[in-house]
């Protein structure tokens, strides 16, 4: 198996880099590929997980197929040959991981909405109490506990290190009073419609980020869509509060790199081959249960 770690082609401008995704600028539409990298705590591993661009870019396109009477969103289509078409050329890495895409201004806040208390909203609940983000949450909440209700927490977008949670009246301050509610109910919108669909599958969905952008048309959902990268998957039959859960998406790779003494500031390290394939796995494994279908070539 080989992890599509980077991508170079001839007759396409040069793609503005994120930590798994290209961006290609075609001038009225972009090109979204997505590699094979991971990355955790902030930091891009060495090596990647095979397939895991596909499971991204076609579960993305799952969702938004999915769920896009809730809100517009930003996919053209992840067709290869409608692509190649629209590119005029086709190109053997794209395959299966490109997704073209309208423009989009990001707006400069992450939309993240939470059914159960797990990563940086339960350390900081711990931290600074129930009243965290100007939440209200109840006393007495351990960790992976369901909340009474899906929350909207929203976070800043570090161009370096790591993302931070803040309360909605700073989102407000950052994107707007109209534009914050409208994604905040977008975003809880998206989570309960989407989570009530896992669950049929047997999955919990314990939370999950969105990005949306600005058009010329208004306000769209952009990026990826309820991922493995993007979002905690949990085995509905194995769920018990008090303790971290077992899951379809890269806590795995968390759990590794925690129990080595990574020290979360970087560089990657290397993961070897049997944390690589069952990664790989849990991200199949994930795709297949919640879309219903195999993994396109």
């Amino acid at each position: 198996m080989h992890a599509v770690m980077s991508v170079s082609v001839s007759g396409l401008p040069e793609p503005r880099e994120g930590k798994v995704c290209l961006m290609y600028d075609l001038g009225d539409k972009l090109l979204a590929v997505r590699r094979d990298c991971i990355s955790a705590f902030d930091v891009v591993m060495k090596n990647g997980i095979p397939d895991k661009g596909k499971v991204l870019n076609q579960m993305s396109a799952f969702w938004f197929q999915e769920l896009e009477d809730v809100c517009p969103h930003h996919m053209i289509t992840i067709d290869d040959d409608e692509i190649a078409n629209s590119l005029g050329f086709s190109h053997s890495e794209f395959a299966g991981r490109s997704m073209l895409c309208k423009k989009a201004k990001p707006l400069t806040i992450e939309c993240v909405a939470r059914g159960y208390i797990a990563g940086s909203l339960l350390k900081d609940y711990k931290a600074q109490g129930p009243n965290v983000y100007g939440l209200g949450l109840p006393l007495g909440l351990i960790e992976s506990s369901e909340l009474s209700e899906p929350i909207f927490t929203p976070a800043t977008k570090a161009q370096t290190g790591h993302d931070e949670n803040i309360s909605f009246a700073e989102a407000i301050d950052r994107v707007g009073r109209e534009t914050a509610e409208l994604v905040r109910d977008w975003t809880l919108e998206l989570y309960r419609r989407a989570a009530k669909k896992t669950a049929e599958k047997g999955i919990l969905l314990a939370d999950t980020k969105f990005e949306f952008g600005e058009t010329e048309e208004g306000i769209i959902w952009i990026d990826e869509a309820l991922t493995p990268d993007s979002s905690r998957f949990w085995p509905a039959s194995s769920y018990q509060p008090g303790r971290p859960q077992p899951s379809y998406d890269k806590q795995f790779v968390r759990d590794y790199l925690e129990s080595i003494g990574f020290d979360k500031e970087g560089p990657g390290v290397i993961l070897p081959p049997e944390i690589v394939e069952k990664t790989r796995e849990k991200y199949l494994e994930a795709y297949r249960l919640l879309t219903g279908r195999e993994l396109a070539a």
